[in-house]
Order: structure tokens, then C-alpha cells, then sequence
């Protein structure tokens, strides 16, 4: 018997000595996570990032890299001419054009389009109406090879906004992805709405009707083939931008009145994407050896800047087929390293994690595998080879391609929750940034080995920021709290033809003013709490302005008051409604429905009646599908100056209703989920 338990604890000493040398090292950090940001010189409200050696930010990472062009061209180089952009069709391998393949078609499309009038200059605008796709960027870089600007349209924007944007900058060439696009833009051309266009370039065949059809109002329409050939028989030398030059004028669909087009250098985008570099440290940094796919819309500047970070990498980027119901299957066969997304769909990602562990013994077995790798990350240690990877999270670890080691979420806010969970069930960093197009994506960054969730991270290198008081909500700078404010090598240029909406947005010493509330934690990092106009983001990074929905649905002749309210964490709206006492009773009993007002409120038909005027009545003032209500609660009293939720001037106030309403609106998105 002694014989057998020395024997037994010899094998428990080399099972601890095994676990011992074979355990992941912790990630050395070079600096302290403590104090992640400080003070500005001679600035008691501006905040720097720890990393800089002193108040200057940074504008660039590599020496050779100062344009978007130059980016690509080092892809060029540090790739070997390896494979750069990826497609696939269904139920097939990816295939890939190389760096050299993808920098040659650029230069003949831009050749081509200088051919056809346009000129190599920054005030060349080309729109740019496609799906991510390979021609997307080759349309990209064929612009910036001859120093022209890009302006991404995109279907959110609604028609209207498209042809006020295509008149807005003049632009005379648009390139398009699909038949259907091409003949929006000829309806509105037939219908003298479009004044300048001249060319549109289709990457998809289309038939001789077509073209006949814009020979009668004056457009010139080709493949982008046929300009590719026309380039390649005029080819031009390239004429490269300069960094202070344009690269790009991103128009946001914004909340009310006309979209704005944010002006972005070629210098913006590059020092956005040098300070994630830096960031991101020596372990993180991408490299020829990351693959990432591309679904988030190349019209907005996240995924621009991300892509432009990898090109310079060398990396390759994979782009899904165009149907969202199938990136699981790109992402299955890709296999990225490199993961972009949104908060959304993380949010997807663990809610069916939750959803497939509902035994009692399962979820017992997932709370310990989650508390074994927090523990570890709590450590410095990043990995998905432990036990716990191997018995639980493999899985869904596959269900992203299985090789993921960096995701960097933006766009919108991420429940703290949803993050810790899913760096340890994915076993890699999840990086977490703060932006806005303006400051051409992002202006902090959550460090590499923060393991802390609840904050943006601090500052980035290429940009400093500042709170500055908020009187009427009673946030004071003094107090580490106010207006989020930024100035540095990302902060736009301003919006295009629009010097009043600009002085609005960046003040005379050159500060941006986000509108966002934020607050100054005691490791200098950021935590956004609030807004300062009633305008939020939802999950998918949709703006929202609340009270353009409130002043259709007040349309309503059921409704005497309305309140839409909305979650960052959430994807949709919901609403509390006061029908209106007069006219309610008429209408149930229209519906074969009695009793008292109150009673009528509680009746579910009731509710759905009401509910099924507004997103009417919302679809008749061309509200989109994310600006309409999910569900509604129906409340009986007014609201009014006596109960504290209206104004002396007999408005809204916003942040009592949101008190005041909490359980209501809990509740309606907890049953909105089931």
C-alpha cells in the first residue's frame, strides 16, 4: 500500500512539474496599465497617452509610410508580392489576387480614369457605390496612385441623400457594384436630380440597354474592365498624394438636415492606424502572416482604417460573399487571424454560447472553465490551448475560423459583461476603441494586456483629449467629467462646402467636440457616460435621434405623448406611449374592445394597434427600419412639469423619462429578446 501512494504522488508532483513548465508566460509589458495616461503640459483639463515620451503625438509608425499609398506600396514590399485580396463563390476555396496584381489593376483603372477627364488631383472626387469587395479597394487605391478622393455611398443613406451628396461634391464618375445601383443613379439623371455625373463604371456585366440608356442623358457607361484596358493602352506614371492631401470625404448619414461629408487627409488615416500600431505592442502588431476578412462597410472609416493597418502590414484580407447569413462559412473557411467587428455581433456570439449551456451541470462546468481563464488573462496570460480551450471553448472558437488572435471591436458600446466572458471563451485580446469619423475612427484605445472592461481605454498616441464642463448636466471638468474633446494628427479638416457645420464642431483652438460625455478613471483610461445632445448610438452603430422619431409618431391620432428610448447594448428602440383619453375608448370599441382607460392600456391588441400606426406612419416619413420602435409600453398619466418630466417650456427631459420609465424599458427589451 505505501509502495502505491508514493507512487501516486510522484505521478501528482510530475503532473504539477508538467503543468508548471508548460504554463503560457504571462505577456511582458513595457509599461505601467496603472497609469495608462497623463497630464499635458501647461493643460490641467489635456490628457496624453503614457507612451509618448513627451506632449508631441505621433502622425506616422514607419518611416516610409505617411500616405494611404505609401501603406500599400510597403504591402508591396514586406509581403513578397504575396496574396493581398481574397473572394470566394459558394461552396469554394478563397482565391487571391497578390499585392503586385492588385497595385498593377490600380494603375490601369486610374490611368483609365484619367483618360476619361478626370484629373490627378485631390478635388477629384470618385464615388464609390459597392459591397466590400476586391474592386472596392482596387477602385480605392487606383484614386490615391493619382492623388484623387474617394466618396463612399452606401444604401443606408437612402436615395434622396445619395443624390444630394453626388451633387454636393460634383461628382462626375461613380463606380458600382451592381446593375440595380447604376440604374438608381440613371432614374435620378433621367429626372435632372444629378447635374454632374458623367461616368459610371459597373464592376458586374450588364447588357447593351444599359449603356443605351445612359447615351440619352449623357453618362458614359462602362466595365471597369473596359477602363482597366483603356488605362492600360494610356498608362500614366503615378502621381502620388501628399500627406496633407485628401484621401477621402466620408459622408454620415447624421440625424437630421443633410448628411455631412467629413474632409480626412491621407495623413489622418495613416496616423490613426500608426497609433493602433503602437498600441497594440510588438506581440500584436499585424504582420504578412495575418489573414482578416472584411464584411463591416468599407464606407466607414473602422474597417478603412483597420484595412489600411494590414495593407501596410502585408497581410491578406478575405471578403465574405456579400450575404451576412453566410460569414460563418467565410469565417469557417478563411480562417482569419485579424478580427474586426462590431459590438452586435459579439453580443450574438455569446448569447449563443449562453444559450447552448442551459443544464444545470453545463453551466457549472462553463463558470469554472470562464473563472480559469479570467484568472489567467487577470495575469497577463493570453492563450487557447489550455485544457479548458480544448474541453469548452473550442467550438466557438471554431465557429470564427479557429485561429483568431486579435479582435478590435468599435463602432458602439460593448457590455462589460459580453467582453470578459468572450476574451477568455475566444482566448485572445479584444481590443476596445472610442471615435468618430471625424477624428477619422478612433481617439482612445483600450492597451494590450488591460484585462479591464467599462472603459474606452486612454488616449491614442496620435491624438490628446480633454473634458470640458457640461454646466447644464452638471459635469465639470474639475471633477474628471465632461464634453469629450480631441485635437491631434486624426482630427478631420471639416466638412465639405460647410464652414458653419464645422466652426460647430471644431472651436477656434482647434479642439473637436464629440458631444459625447465622458469621465476620467484612476488608470487614465475613459469611461463614456453620457451625451450631450439627445442623439445615441444603437448596438450596430447607428445614430439615433430621438425626438425627429417622437415628432412623426405625435402624428398619431391615438397618441397624446411619446417617449422613444434606446440602449446602446440594444439594436432596436422601444417607446412609452400616453394614448390619448379621447380618442382611445372610440377606437377599442371600434376594435370590439370596453372598459376603462386603464383597462384598455393593459389589452395587448390595443398595444399592437398602436404600435402598428406608428412604424406606419414612421414608413410614410421614410423613417429606416433601425429608427422604428420594437414594442411599446402603454402609460396612463401625462407627463407633465408637476411630475418632473417636462421642461417649464413643456419639453421632454430626457434623462427623468429614462429614470423614470427603467423598469418599463427593462423590461420591454428583456421580452423583445424572448
Amino acid at each position: 500500500m505505501s509502495l502505491l501512494i508514493t507512487v501516486s504522488v510522484l505521478i501528482l508532483i510530475g503532473a504539477i512539474l508538467y503543468w508548471l513548465w508548460h504554463e503560457e508566460k504571462p505577456v511582458k509589458l513595457s509599461y505601467d496599465l496603472s497609469r495608462q495616461s497623463v497630464q499635458v503640459k501647461n493643460s490641467k483639463d489635456a490628457r496624453r497617452n503614457a507612451l509618448l515620451k513627451n506632449d508631441e503625438v505621433i502622425s506616422y509608425y514607419y518611416d516610409d509610410v505617411r500616405t494611404v499609398y505609401e501603406a500599400f506600396q510597403r504591402g508591396v514590399h514586406v509581403s513578397g508580392d504575396g496574396p493581398c485580396l481574397g473572394y470566394r463563390k459558394p461552396k469554394q476555396p478563397y482565391q487571391w489576387l497578390s499585392y503586385k496584381q492588385v497595385s498593377d489593376r490600380a494603375e490601369y483603372l486610374g490611368s483609365g480614369l484619367l483618360h476619361r477627364g478626370c484629373s490627378p488631383c485631390p478635388t477629384q472626387y470618385i464615388g464609390v457605390f459597392a459591397q466590400n469587395r476586391p474592386e472596392w479597394i482596387i477602385s480605392e487605391l487606383a484614386c490615391y496612385t493619382y492623388s484623387m478622393s474617394v466618396i463612399p455611398l452606401y444604401d443606408t443613406l437612402g436615395p434622396d441623400a445619395i443624390v444630394y451628396i453626388i451633387n454636393k461634391a460634383e461628382i462626375s464618375t461613380v463606380i458600382c457594384d451592381k446593375t440595380s445601383k447604376a440604374i438608381t443613379l440613371l432614374e435620378n439623371c433621367e429626372e435632372k436630380r444629378i447635374s454632374h455625373l458623367e461616368n459610371i463604371i459597373l464592376m458586374d456585366r450588364f447588357d447593351d440597354v444599359l449603356k443605351e440608356r445612359g447615351d440619352k442623358c449623357n453618362v458614359k457607361v462602362f466595365t471597369l474592365k473596359e477602363v482597366e484596358d483603356l488605362g492600360r493602352e494610356n498608362h500614366r506614371k503615378p502621381i502620388p498624394p501628399k500627406p496633407d492631401d485628401l484621401s477621402v470625404v466620408c459622408f454620415t448619414s447624421g440625424t437630421t438636415g443633410d448628411p455631412k461629408g467629413a474632409m480626412l487627409t491621407h495623413g489622418n488615416v495613416v496616423a490613426n492606424s500608426a497609433a493602433f500600431f503602437e498600441m497594440m505592442g510588438s506581440t500584436f502588431v499585424p504582420s504578412s502572416d495575418d489573414i482578416s476578412i472584411s464584411y463591416l462597410p468599407l464606407a466607414h472609416m473602422f474597417e478603412r482604417v483597420v484595412q489600411t493597418a494590414l495593407y501596410c502590414s502585408g497581410a491578406k484580407v478575405g471578403f465574405f460573399q456579400g450575404d451576412i447569413r453566410l460569414l460563418p462559412d467565410d469565417m469557417k473557411t478563411l480562417q482569419p487571424t485579424v478580427f474586426p467587428v462590431v459590438p452586435r455581433l459579439l453580443t450574438r456570439i455569446y448569447d449563443k454560447v449562453q444559450a447552448e449551456c442551459q443544464s444545470p451541470f453545463k453551466k457549472w462546468l462553463l463558470s469554472i472553465a470562464i473563472s480559469r481563464k479570467q484568472a489567467e488573462i487577470s495575469r497577463g496570460i493570453i492563450r487557447n490551448d489550455s485544457v479548458w480551450d480544448k474541453l469548452i471553448f473550442s467550438k466557438v472558437q471554431a465557429n470564427i475560423g479557429g485561429r483568431v488572435r486579435i479582435i478590435v471591436t468599435g463602432a458602439a458600446p460593448i457590455s462589460p459583461t459580453v467582453l470578459t466572458f468572450l476574451r477568455a471563451a475566444l482566448g485572445c485580446p479584444i481590443f476596445e476603441g472610442y471615435g468618430q469619423t471625424e477624428c477619422t475612427a478612433g481617439c482612445t484605445f483600450s492597451m494590450a494586456g488591460d484585462s479591464a472592461a467599462g472603459h474606452v481605454g486612454p488616449p491614442l498616441p496620435c491624438n490628446i483629449v480633454k473634458l470640458v464642463d457640461v454646466e447644464d448636466m452638471n459635469y465639470f471638468a474639475s471633477n474628471g467629467e465632461g464634453e469629450v474633446c480631441i485635437k491631434g494628427a486624426n482630427v478631420f479638416k471639416g466638412y465639405l462646402k460647410d464652414p458653419e457645420r464645422t466652426s460647430e464642431a471644431i472651436d477656434a483652438e482647434g479642439w473637436l467636440h464629440t458631444g459625447d460625455v465622458g469621465k476620467w478613471l484612476p488608470n487614465g483610461t475613459l469611461k463614456i457616460i453620457d451625451r450631450k445632445k439627445n442623439i445615441f448610438k444603437l448596438a450596430q452603430g447607428e445614430y439615433i435621434a430621438p425626438e425627429k422619431i417622437e415628432n412623426v409618431y405625435i402624428q398619431s391620432s391615438l397618441v397624446a405623448q411619446v417617449f422613444v428610448a434606446g440602449d446602446s447594448l440594444q439594436s432596436y428602440l422601444v417607446g412609452i406611449v400616453v394614448p390619448d383619453p379621447e380618442v382611445l375608448p372610440e377606437f377599442a370599441t371600434s376594435k370590439g374592445f370596453k372598459g376603462s382607460y386603464e383597462e384598455l392600456c393593459q389589452i395587448p391588441e390595443i398595444k399592437k394597434a398602436i404600435l402598428d400606426d406608428l412604424v406606419n406612419l414612421g414608413k410614410q416619413a421614410g423613417l429606416k427600419s433601425f429608427e422604428q420602435v420594437k414594442d411599446l409600453y402603454l402609460h396612463t398619466q401625462m407627463f407633465s412639469i408637476e411630475n418632473g418630466l417636462l421642461t417649464p417650456t413643456l419639453k421632454a427631459k430626457r434623462l427623468e423619462l429614462n429614470k423614470f420609465f427603467k423598469k418599463q424599458i427593462d423590461h420591454l427589451y428583456g421580452k423583445t429578446q424572448a
